[in-house]
């Protein structure tokens, strides 16, 4: 995973604040489709109520979804969206609690039959939350680890109070972040693991709520696993050669278990939390009897990392994949492996579904491969397994050697097909046209402004495409974009977003003088924060002036002398409509991702904005440019 910079972390520097950014996230498919790799997978089997199962999904382009699961076809019910960064893991706590965690650093809870709305947001992790562990049977206890080598244990279940949502607003304000709802998850206690065995209490007390806190990891965690009891906890890392394991309840560090060269990514451990399995960047499957606190077995399936494993319910077998573009099955006891399928992408999580298997990659798709999961013994009848050596280098050599296997099956019994993601763009001499590249091989033409591909050129050379539509115009650079998320993300940030102009005839804009100029970044703001100008007012209808103009914010958000240096845009004054060509998609609406005063980043389509967002969510300048018609002061040029 690669690092980017938070806009709420300020640090203590005496250089000028940057102000906080406004993004928002185009898309030219429905809200039923990712768009990115998935990270994470989650199975929930079917309830008395409605008999259906749900899979949800995680992924890189910063949503999860749920699917209701048929025969031999999935249907979206759900879109989760409020990560503001790639989803990297999620579990199942509770039976009906989702828990997702993210490269944001904060880790979401949702309702799993609800319509997408989250119900809380806990802000505790300095970096990435990369893995998340659950008990099944003890649903007190979720676990959560990142790139900060914090490892925190999450107790669900000793609530108090019942959090208002008056409270919840003020939560927002302490070390653990709280995002409301009707129906709170409340966390009781936090615990931190740290590698030394201390636990120390936090002396802030946040309505009522303590959490405890400790060091953490040396080094970061990718991969954690928790027995269904939740009496166990197995963490792994960058430190290599080094797994931890844990007493949850207590945060203590009860043993070390050392064997991998390289990177620990992927742990299970058993129902009764006497054996565990983990895969490494090492290619390696190791098994390890926590009881005599060895390895027993190595397994060298892999020619490469092993990033995702799967249990049968007995342990007696498991299921990996990783770098390779693998999916193996493995008999812990006799040793012998069999290849079940190929992929085209890196495997990244795997999860059991009664006699299937779902399988996630860095693709944007996920696919259902069959498995064997009461009786997998009749996928070694099919023929073609071989005996896994104990060495890594024997599964390299047999690589090199050209005697891979055959796989066992070679198409997957169906695949919910995602959309492919950007790989490569370039902003035009317009500046408001961007060209883009898919992983298909698609090129496509954006307007930014109004959200939408304007063409599509099909699978032509990026390059000479970008040459034909080269324009001899000279527009200052007022925005800038990134393709992180898997689509198009369109930052704007001031003052450089209120630095181009247009005159309306070149935008085609009727009714407004010819030679009238238009301020790019300003119209684009008023398209993205029409449908909440529109509840705006209709919230504020019984407080409206006499004058009949909309309540100024001039007089209720605080801000420095600093940034108090604001100008009129004369021509903008008292304009509040959106001229056409700013008139963004409602069939694919954007969403925004931006910060305010408090609660930290937030994400949300623009369709779904109710009105009630103040400056506690938008930056000031936002406020100022949509709502008073002014813009920050232009910077004297030489």
């Amino acid at each position: 995973m690669h690092r980017v910079g938070s806009a709420a972390n300020n640090g203590n520097s005496n250089r000028p604040r940057k102000e906080k950014r406004l993004t928002y996230v185009l898309s030219d498919a429905n809200d039923t489709k990712h768009c990115a790799g998935l990270n994470c997978l989650a199975v929930l089997q079917s309830s008395v109520s409605d008999g259906c199962n749900y899979l949800f999904t995680g992924s890189r382009d910063g949503t999860l979804k749920r699917w209701v699961l048929g025969e031999d076809a999935a249907t979206c019910s759900a879109t989760f969206e409020s990560h503001v960064d790639w989803v990297n893991d999620t579990v199942i706590a509770g039976g009906n609690t989702l828990v997702s965690c993210s490269s944001d650093t904060t880790l979401k809870t949702w309702n799993c039959l609800s319509d997408g709305t989250c119900t809380r947001t806990l802000r505790q992790h300095s970096d990435y939350v990369t893995c998340l562990a659950a008990a099944e049977k003890n649903t007190n206890w979720v676990a959560s680890g990142g790139l900060g080598g914090e490892v925190f244990i999450w107790d669900i279940e000793a609530a108090v109070t019942r959090l208002s949502k008056s409270s919840d607003v003020m939560e927002d304000d302490c070390s653990i972040g709280i995002n409301g709802s009707p129906n709170p998850l409340t966390i009781s206690s936090l615990r931190t693991v740290s590698s030394n065995n201390s636990i120390n209490a936090s002396t802030t007390q946040c309505h009522g709520y303590v959490p405890i806190t400790a060091k953490g990891h040396k080094e970061s965690v990718y991969a954690l696993a928790m027995n269904d009891s939740g009496t166990l906890l197995v963490s792994g890392g960058t430190e290599k050669v080094v797994l931890r394991v844990w007493d949850p309840r207590t945060g203590s560090k009860t043993m070390k278990l050392r064997g991998h060269i390289d990177n620990t990514r992927a742990l299970l451990l058993d129902s009764t939390g006497r054996y565990c399995l983990s895969g490494s960047s090492d290619s390696m499957i190791r098994l390890w009897d926590l009881g005599q606190q060895r390895c027993v077995h190595s397994y060298a399936v892999h020619t490469d990392s092993v990033w995702a494993l799967a249990s049968t319910p007995t342990f007696g077998h498991v299921y990996s994949g990783g770098r390779d573009l693998s999916l193996y099955l493995t008999d812990l006891t006799t040793r012998e492996s069999i290849l079940l399928c190929k992929k085209e992408h890196p495997i990244l999580q795997l999860a059991l579904d009664d006699d299937s298997i779902w399988v996630a990659t860095t693709d944007s798709s996920v696919h259902r491969w069959p498995a064997e999961r009461q009786n997998p013994q009749k996928v070694f009848q099919r023929g073609g397994s071989f005996l896994a050596g104990n060495l890594s280098f024997s599964r390299a050599r047999v690589s090199l050697e050209g005697t891979a296997p055959a796989p066992v099956y070679k198409e997957p019994i169906f695949t919910i097909p995602g959309t492919p993601a950007i790989v490569q763009h370039e902003i035009l001499n317009n500046r408001r046209d961007v060209l883009t590249k898919d992983t298909a091989g698609s090129v496509k033409l954006w307007d930014i402004i109004k959200g939408i591909v304007i063409e599509d050129y099909g699978q032509v050379a990026f390059d000479d495409k970008k040459e034909q539509l080269f324009e001899m115009v000279s527009i200052p650079s007022w925005f800038t974009v990134d393709a992180r998320l898997g689509s198009l993300s369109v930052h704007l940030d001031t003052p450089q977003c209120f630095s181009a102009e247009m005159y309306s005839a070149d935008l085609n804009i009727t009714g407004k003088s010819e030679d009238d100029k238009v301020n790019l970044g300003r119209e684009t703001l008023k398209g993205l924060l029409a449908h909440w100008m529109t509840k705006r007012r209709q919230r504020l209808g019984l407080q409206t002036p006499a004058n009949g103009n909309v309540l100024s914010i001039k007089d209720t958000t605080p801000r420095s002398l600093a940034h108090s240096r604001i100008e009129v845009d004369g021509n903008a004054l008292n304009d509040s409509t959106v001229y056409p060509p700013f008139e963004l998609s409602t069939v694919s609406p954007p969403s925004i991702i931006t910060e305010g005063s408090q609660g930290g980043p937030w994400r949300k389509k623009i369709t779904e904005l109710d009105g009630t967002e103040d400056e506690k969510d938008f930056p000031w300048w936002v406020l100022d440019c949509v709502l008073n018609n002014q813009l920050p002061s232009r910077e004297n040029t030489k």
